[in-house]
Order: C-alpha cells, then structure tokens, then sequence
C-alpha cells in the first residue's frame, strides 16, 4: 500500500491486470482501516462516470468497527491512463478479475472473515453479476445495491429499438460515440461549484459525464438482460433507492431531491430477480447516489444500512478468535470472467423496508 489522493489515513494498491487492445490496464484498491483490529470490511464499487471520493461513507463503517475498501475499477479515476478510453469496456465480465483481485487483498492478505459489498448504480449491477457468478465460492457475504443500474432510463417504446440498434453497433464500431449522455443535471446538483456540497477531481467525474459508447451500452444491456433471466445470489441483498425519478434535462430545485438519473420504479420491479433473500429500502428526497443526499436523508440512509448489515451479517470472531472455518475461495486468472446464465425464479420473497420504518417481510413477484 501506498499513500492515496484522499491522505492519511487512506492508502492505496495499484492492481496490475495486464493489458488489453489499449494498452496495459491497472485497477486501483483503496483502503481505510478502522480504528481497532476487526475482520469485518465493506469493498464499494462506484458507477459510471464514478471514482471513490466519500469519504463520509468510509468514515460511517470505519466508526462501527469495518475496514473500509474501495475499488476504482480499470479505466476510472484512479485507475484512468493517458491511452485509455474513459470508462469504457465491451463486457462488464471485464470486472471481474479486479474484483476477485480485491477480494483476494481482503479476504487473504487481510484476514478478513466478513465480506460486505456495496456497488453504486453501473457498480450495483456489476457487482450482482459477479456475486451470482462466483456464488459457489463463498466470497461475499452480503450485497448493498444503491440505485443499480437495473435498465435504460427511457419509455419502453425507445429501449427495444434502441436495444437493437446499440446491439448491432456495439458489436461492429464498439467505440462509437452515441448521440446522448447524462446531461450536466445530476453533476450541477453535487459539486460544490454548482449547486452542491461535494468538491471532487472534475477530470475523474466531468460534470457532463464522458462520452457514451456503443460498446459500453452494449455491455450494459447485456448484463441487464442477464439480470431479468433471473440471478441466484445466495447471499442477503440491501436494494436502496430513491422514492422519485426527475426526468427534466434543465435545472429544477426538485433534482436535488430524486433520482435524475435513472427510474427508480425499474430498481424496484427487477429487485426481486436478484435472489432469494432481498430487502428493499426507499427513501423520499434520495438522489441518484444515496449517500450523497442532502444530510438529513443520508442520515437515513446509514441508519438503515448500519442496522441491515448488523441484523445479516455475523460479526465475525474478534482477532483473537480466528475463525474455525474453511477460506472462502477467491478465483485466480483461471477463473471465467464473463459467467453468464442464471436461475429464473418468478416469486422471491423481498423484505420492503421504508427508512423511517421497522423493516417488514412481503411476498413479491417479479413484473414482467
């Protein structure tokens, strides 16, 4: 480990991945420790257009006795090389050998027994997708899915054509620049030299985003539909999202109080596709990236993810019990990357738990 942009007391490990039609590719892992020993971790994953800058998030799981890991995938942020096209990558299986890279540093070299996995909206999906994948190998021990990329914000009418379309040209000019992106909205609503609170690195998470790909769409789709077939994570999974989707492309006071990113009514309605054991949290006045909502929501927010990560997780033995257990088994360059297939299951139990509420148990199917 190395010291991190973030300083003391964040540290870093470049992960080499060796190279690809760009040239050589690295992942980066960033770590803060708490304050006392534990083997209990939480690795976060970010999303498109994305790098680990929440630093308040760390400090919550740091301050309840997890070590705190963040993973800035290969082509973002920290991670982002001269050659390389911003974010963009032709399957999200790419991931993968980073994450298990990363759960292999926590898990082995670590010494960690508890293994929490938060991903934020593209890293919501990726992380579902690897989760079910390397589900035989005991690796993750629970999933947090805040606002996941769960499918196109657009009306149905427009993702089947444009589905096709970017199917089709994904395939032949993966590179292509498509002629939308994310707009300057969500962006405007974070940075402190907008209309936000948070000050990050502009050149890592530009207010207009990056160009989109047809590669990179492609991909996405990919995995979506993957996802709609039905995954089978066997671990418990935390859904948390907004109550609201703003669907303005101009500035209105009401961005900053939902998602103005993606429909949070598709997070909802594929929720139950994810496994057998999924809690779903909303919280009125959350935006795209939960955590970084006004304060009294995130406040909500790490109430309700501190109390769901006490209530699924086991604490783990303290250092001076280790384990008496098997090491869970984290794959190595062997390992297959783009795993697909899942387990249909039309009616899975899902927990709905409003922030201001006891968590309550509901039998839910699948729309669609």
């Amino acid at each position: 480990m190395e010291p991190d942009v973030l300083g003391p007391p964040y540290e870093r490990q470049t992960i080499d991945l060796g190279t690809d039609d760009e040239g050589p590719v690295v992942a980066t892992l960033v770590r803060r420790r708490a304050d006392r020993p534990t083997r209990r971790a939480v690795l976060y994953v970010h999303g498109y257009v994305d790098y680990f800058f929440q630093t308040h998030v760390a400090d919550f799981f740091a301050e309840r006795g997890w070590d705190f890991y963040a993973l800035d995938l290969r082509k973002y942020g920290r991670s982002l090389l001269a050659h390389q096209t911003p974010n963009f990558c032709r399957d999200l299986g790419d991931y993968f050998p980073e994450l298990d890279a990363a759960a292999k540093i926590v898990r082995t070299d670590d010494g960690h027994d508890t293994l929490l996995v938060m991903g934020h909206s593209t890293g919501g999906l990726v992380i579902s997708l690897w989760a079910h994948a390397r589900r035989d190998a005991g690796i993750v021990d629970g999933l947090v899915l805040n606002s996941p990329f769960f499918d196109i914000n657009a009306p149905w009418v427009v993702r089947r054509p444009l589905a096709a379309a970017v199917s089709r040209l994904g395939r032949s000019a993966p590179r292509r620049r498509l002629p939308f992106g994310l707009g300057t909205v969500y962006g405007e609503s974070l940075h402190a030299e907008h209309r936000g609170e948070w000050t990050y690195d502009l050149a890592w998470k530009p207010l207009a985003g990056f160009p989109v790909r047809a590669g990179w769409l492609n991909a996405v789709r990919a995995g979506q539909r993957q996802l709609r077939a039905g995954l089978d994570i066997p671990v418990p999974v935390l859904l948390a999202c907004s109550t609201r989707t703003f669907r303005g492309t101009k500035w209105h006071d009401s961005a900053a109080l939902a998602d103005a990113v993606l429909d949070v009514e598709h997070m909802v309605r594929w929720a139950p596709r994810l496994g057998r054991h999924v809690t779903l949290a909303r919280f009125d006045g959350g935006m795209h990236d939960l955590t970084l909502s006004g304060p009294a929501v995130r406040e909500q927010v790490f109430v309700e993810v501190g109390r769901w990560a006490e209530a699924f997780l086991a604490a783990g033995p303290t250092p001076e019990q280790p384990a008496d257990q098997p090491t869970p088994t984290v794959p190595g360059d062997d390992s297959t990357p783009g795993q697909q297939g899942g387990v249909p299951s039309p009616e899975v139990p899902v927990s709905r738990s409003p922030a201001e509420a006891t968590t309550q148990s509901t039998g839910a199917a699948a729309a669609g």
